[in-house]
């Protein structure tokens, strides 16, 4: 499966924005599309909840960053930066619906011999409760994340300006 959204590098915020806190990846790449300029083979995507049908914007894509709210069982605010095996160990767990996507989305490429280079970056909610805001504490995290990201962006070549 072919997608006609691909691009060279994909940048993937995921999350519930509806849930405070499990939509922090969909407001770290809004950060990102406000405050940075990417080339022109660099796609910021904002996956929400999409699961599977995410397949259609990574398919083809070299590298994936994904940015995601992380339930690891530890305290809030502790920041994740997974590669490779390690995002899919995290994933076996099948926290919340978008990761049981993700989980299957990269599942999917593999078996397809198209699966890219993926990192993963984010931190421990501090609320999972209704509401479309993020709390007080990851809203602060948002800037250090989207900085993140950019670092990752840039050790793997690309020119992310400000």
């Amino acid at each position: 499966m072919e997608s006609l959204f691909v691009s060279e590098v994909t940048v993937l915020g995921v999350g519930n924005t509806i849930l405070s806190d499990e939509g922090f990846g969909v407001r770290v790449v809004e950060y990102l599309e406000k405050n940075f300029n990417f080339p022109e083979n660099v796609a910021l995507v904002d996956g929400g909840t999409l699961g599977v049908e995410l397949l259609h914007f990574v398919t083809g894509t070299q590298k994936l960053l994904i940015v995601d709210s992380i339930d690891g069982g530890v305290a809030a605010g502790t920041t994740f930066h997974l590669i490779g095996d390690e995002i899919r160990k995290h994933f076996a767990q099948k926290i919340s619906a978008h990761e049981v996507g993700i989980q299957d989305v990269l599942t999917m490429l593999e078996l397809t011999g198209k699966l890219p280079h993926v990192e993963l970056i984010g931190t421990q909610p501090f609320s999972l409760e209704a509401g479309t805001e993020l709390t007080p504490q990851m809203s602060k995290l948002v800037p250090t994340f989207a900085d993140k990201a950019v670092e990752i962006l840039r050790s793997w070549n690309l020119e992310v300006t400000r």
